[in-house]
């Protein structure tokens, strides 16, 4: 039931914030938006234009990461047989 919840939500604002263009086709119609660029920024970090810059490569790379640390953990799945967090034991476990 929360799940739901969830992903009715993460859909409104979707719609919401992309102006009802989620889309390949129609989804950077308007050139003066920007991928990722929702128009929320309470901290005020896109006022300074280098600041903005090493975010956003900062983004880039932690998603990189991330993608990076998921390929492995699906590949411990592969190799082990187990689930990962089943797996942390033997990891751990005395030789």
């Amino acid at each position: 039931d929360v799940l739901i919840q969830v992903v009715g939500v993460m859909a409104w604002a979707e719609i919401f914030f992309n102006k009802g263009k989620f889309f390949t086709t129609n989804m950077f119609e308007d050139k003066s938006r920007v991928p990722g660029n929702v128009g929320f920024d309470p901290l005020k970090f896109g006022d300074n234009k280098a600041a903005r810059e090493r975010l956003e490569l900062a983004e880039l790379k932690n998603g990189r990461l991330a993608m990076l640390a998921f390929s492995g953990m699906i590949h411990q799945v592969f190799v082990t047989g187990k689930p990962v967090l089943a797996s942390v034991g033997d990891i751990f476990a005395a030789p």
